[in-house]
Formats: C-alpha cells, structure tokens, sequence
C-alpha cells in the first residue's frame, strides 16, 4: 500500500469528518497497521504539501497537516461514490465530449475516473455529466466541445466505451480477495485489527470503482458482479466501522497525550 494513497483514504474516510487535520504523530500512527512507516509518511505528506493537497499547521498536539478546499471537494466526490450517495436516476441521455485533440495520459486517467468511456481517442462519453470534466480540461489547456445527446440507432455504444467483462471480473475478484481480510475480524479481534481490515476493504473497493464508469443498471448487463460485491463491501464496511473509529479516536488522543508528556513525531 502506498502511503501517499493511505494518507487520501485516511483523511477520507476518518478525518474528514474530524475536521480535515491531525497531527504528524496521529498520521504516522494510523499509517502504522498498514506496514507504512514512518519515512515514508513524511515524504508523501511533504509531496501532498507541494502538490496542494495539505496545508501545514500547528495543532495544539503538535505540527500537522489540514486538507486544502480542493482535497476537500475530491474527498467528498470519491466518498459519494464509493458509499454510492446523492445518485439519482437516468434520464436516457449520455454526456459526451468531444476533444479537440487527444489528451495527455494523466487526463485520459481522469477521464476514467470520471466515468467517461473512450469511443476514439477525442470521443468520450458518459451516461451521467460529471461537474470536473471541464476544470479537468481546461486546467490540461486541451479544447473540447461538450454534447447531451440519445443514443437513437446503431449497435450500441456500451461494449464499445467501456470493457465491461473486465470490470465485472475485477469485481469478483475484489469479493474474493477481501473475504478472508474481512471474515478474520472477529467480536475477539482488536479495534487496530479491524480498523487495518476495514482500510485494505474500503482501498480495494476505490481502486474497482476507478475503472468503473456505474453505469445505470438499464445499461448493465444480467447478473452483473457489481451488485453482489457491493452488498459486500456495504456490508463489511458498516460491520468494522465502530471498531475502527475506536481505533482512530484513540490515535488522535494519544497523540495530543504525547505532546502534553513532552513527546512528539516530527
């Protein structure tokens, strides 16, 4: 697991909802049950300072670090998507984006994310509009034109924007992968047992969701994995939360205990 990827996850999933900031000692400790150490913390905060991810602070538990309003809004949309809040119905129709020319790979990557499939290189497409697409754009220097338009006649354009077969199989492997991590967590199991468990479930299931455009479920193919691994995640997910926050709550404590007993990590 990379670090600079567990310090997102970390303030997503744990932080965010304590006021977007912690304390180097907490980050390090936090990290710790996933074998990162504490090296490797520091360089990913240091590189998440200068690309503008994190602002440093001082905290009254010591030097730490507090998400910048741009890591916020990509905090909130990942977290809208992975617990799958505020989706409403589709109204037939697909957003598309024609570019003018074909994009960097960093924003092809984006695009992705988005939920945008690739019909050519400069032709993409998604069933629903994404409010990033055109900062994403933009901020590249890469023009485009932007349509709303009904798919009407021809084959369809499902198979050819998106490699559905490849994402349900990665979804089936997702389930089987995680099962063992979560079902090792026991009532006897500790709250840094289950909180470790619940951090691998919830970076698995992002890293699915990536390739993941969540189309509609008019668009998904019968049996579709999805829905099962879902039920999974969601499952297990709500199951490990209580011991993880334990866990959490009791990093941050000692952390700020740390520096009144005059120790601290830097």
């Amino acid at each position: 697991m990379q670090a600079r990827s567990a310090l997102f996850d970390l303030y997503g999933d744990y932080l965010r909802a304590r006021g977007s900031r912690a304390p180097v000692s907490a980050l390090v400790r936090l990290l710790a049950p996933l074998d990162i150490a504490a090296p490797a913390v520091r360089t990913a905060v240091s590189r998440m300072v200068r690309q503008g991810w994190l602002h440093p602070l001082r905290l009254a538990s010591g030097p730490g670090y507090v998400l910048t309003p741009k890591a916020a809004r990509r905090l909130d949309e990942a977290a809208a998507r992975v617990y799958r809040i505020g989706r409403g119905g589709w109204d037939g129709r697909f957003d598309m984006i024609l570019l003018h020319e074909p994009v960097p790979r960093p924003e092809v990557t984006r695009l992705t994310y988005l939920g945008y499939g690739s019909l050519s290189d400069q032709v993409w497409v998604a069933p629903r509009p994404s409010d990033e697409v055109e900062p994403a754009l933009r901020e590249a220097g890469v023009g485009f034109d932007r349509f709303s338009a009904a798919h009407t006649a021809g084959p369809g354009i499902i198979d050819r924007a998106w490699d559905l077969r490849r994402i349900g199989q990665s979804y089936e492997e997702f389930t089987a992968s995680l099962h063992p991590v979560v079902k090792a967590i026991t009532p006897r199991s500790t709250d840094e047992e289950a909180y470790a468990a619940r951090f691998r479930l919830v970076q698995a299931w992002r890293a699915v969701l990536f390739a993941d455009p969540q189309l509609p479920a008019a668009l998904l193919p019968p049996g579709w994995p999805g829905i099962k691994a879902a039920g999974f995640f969601d499952k297990h997910a709500v199951r490990l939360r209580p011991a993880a926050d334990r866990h959490v709550e009791r990093c941050l404590h000692d952390a700020a205990r740390g520096v009144r007993v005059g120790f601290s990590e830097t």
